[in-house]
């Protein structure tokens, strides 16, 4: 009998399908090998849309054959937890170390420095966590381990004091960014002259009928069929489709995809919604990103050529560019700035479960929250407007439990994560955290709908009326927030305008009366 060679292991996870960015890179074929776990426990966890379970299962897979097909030997394996399959994997090949790029995952570091897991830094952001804290020490934010373990990845939480004498906030990060790394810079003046064009980018739907942009669909291969038939019994959403990349090959094409025929038009209406198209001109890249087919920086040094070769007008450009490199980087180091205590916060005492509305568990009239689920429903997506301006702003009006709704929101996108959901839920979206990372709650009345969408044309619900059979929940429910909050926003100066409005209102406490309908309708699923 020939006994197997003593290799090192290379373990690759679920949100690293590129390996080249990852340890693996040192290592040529036959001289390690290479592991992949799928965890029961982990598919178990939460009730998935099908397609996001599908994109990382099926890029696992996908990965595991084209690793075999260039000569590397990979175990990939089905197992209880990852760290079940960490052991059942060392029993079976006994390798002299284990080596993994550092995981997506709070939880999960000090879980593979327990185990003996050798970790390199996480390569798939331009901007490494540790860089990301040595950018806030420099605003006067002390960085503080909260346990050995903790410290000894670099991870630690941020004084909360000092964090309230501190100055820091998104775009100077963003600058920062695009100087670092030399995007979209003439010099040392930004391209076009200014930095951010954000005053060009928030046109409302137009109404000339356009087509917008097409993407290809992906033909799904045995692998995708197997995945499928193993999904569990309480999954939800629409069936995989061939929309989002499960390869690298597939990702890049998708990159093309948007550079030739969605970034040219993306800048204007990046805001807008329309309840017949689900995308607009967006990307359709974060799952990609998320997942690691795509690494940030490809991403935007194309849309940096696009610009530089004609082809694509500056506000677009650098619309798309400050989401890559500015928002989406920005949460992913304030999650680990701030996190474990972040996840847990709840500011203004809400309680109330995510509504049936979101969940598919009951229709809804209102008209701009059942197209926005449709879209969740058919793709697992829906763009960042939908995403905070609907169902976030219903969720902040009304009161969702925001740990609740951030299981929801990382269960149900195609390019949830904790790390994704926590900053934006909690923070962005739920003002759960009081106000450190937005300033002020993004709340709205039917208004601001009516203006960016096409959904309150055809609703029951009037956005101008405040109480009465037709009033819009959205209007009602804001009002009646601003009320409901007034002691823990008063101090809040950006605020004070709306809070001074309510306050003229004469009809505040009718508002009020009919809010507590609203909310309990919602509750219920009869709204």
């Amino acid at each position: 009998m020939t006994s197997r060679p003593t290799l090192p292991t290379v373990w690759i996870f679920g949100d690293q399908l590129d390996p080249w960015i990852g340890p693996l890179h040192e290592f040529d074929p036959g001289d390690c090998r290479v592991l992949l776990v799928e965890s029961r426990s982990k598919i178990e966890s939460k009730r998935w849309h099908r397609q996001r379970l599908h994109v990382v299962l099926s890029g696992m897979a996908h990965l595991a054959q084209e690793l075999c097909e260039a000569g590397y030997e990979v175990d990939h394996r089905r197992s209880a937890t990852m760290t079940s399959g960490l052991a059942e994997h060392r029993a079976a090949y006994e390798p002299t170390t284990v080596i993994a790029m550092e995981p997506m995952s709070w939880q999960a570091r000090p879980i593979l420095q327990r185990l003996g897991v050798d970790l390199v830094p996480n390569a798939q952001f331009s901007c490494h966590e540790d860089d990301f804290a040595h950018w806030l020490e420099g605003r006067g934010v002390t960085r503080t381990a909260t346990s050995p373990e903790q410290a000894s990845f670099k991870q630690a939480s941020f004084k909360q004091a000092s964090f309230k004498q501190a100055s820091f906030k998104q775009e100077d990060f963003y600058r920062f960014q695009r100087r670092r790394l030399d995007l979209l810079m003439d010099g040392d003046s930004p391209a076009g002259g200014s930095w951010n064009f954000d005053h060009d980018n928030r046109e409302p739907p137009p109404t000339d009928g356009r087509r917008w942009p097409a993407i290809e669909r992906f033909e799904l291969d045995d692998i995708d069929q197997l995945v499928i038939e193993r999904f569990p019994d309480d999954v939800w959403g629409a069936a995989p489709d061939g929309t989002w990349p499960v390869t690298r090959t597939q990702a890049r094409q998708r990159l093309d995809e948007f550079i030739e025929h969605g970034l040219p038009v993306f800048g204007p209406h990046e805001d807008a919604m329309l309840a017949a198209e689900w995308k607009l001109a967006h990307s359709a890249l974060s799952s990609s990103l998320n997942l690691g087919l795509l690494h940030p920086l490809e991403v935007v040094e194309a849309a940096e050529n696009a610009y530089r070769s004609g082809r694509v007008p500056i506000a677009s450009a650098e619309g798309f560019i400050r989401q890559v490199i500015g928002w989406r980087e920005y949460v992913w180091g304030l999650f680990w700035a701030w996190m474990p205590e972040y996840r847990e916060l709840n500011a203004l005492s809400a309680d109330r479960p995510v509504p049936p509305a979101f969940t598919g568990d009951a229709p809804t009239a209102m008209h701009c929250v059942a197209s926005t689920i449709e879209h969740l429903h058919d793709h697992a997506y829906a763009h960042h407007i939908e995403r905070l301006m609907v169902l976030g702003n219903l969720a902040l009006t009304h009161g969702v439990d925001p740990q609740a709704m951030t299981q929801w929101m990382w269960a149900s996108f195609v390019d949830g994560a904790e790390w994704v959901m926590v900053p934006n839920v909690v923070g962005m979206a739920l003002h759960a955290d009081g106000g450190r990372m937005a300033t002020k709650p993004y709340a709205s009345g039917g208004a601001y709908l009516n203006r960016m969408s096409d959904a309150c044309k055809r609703c029951v619900f009037d956005p101008k009326q405040r109480v009465g059979p037709k009033a819009c929940p959205f209007t009602t429910l804001y009002w009646d927030f601003l009320a409901r909050n007034e002691g823990a926003l008063s101090g809040n100066h950006r605020l004070a305008r709306e809070l001074a409005g309510m306050r003229r209102l004469a009809n505040i406490d009718a508002v009020r009366e009919h809010a507590i309908t609203i909310r309990r309708r919602l509750d219920e699923g009869k709204l």
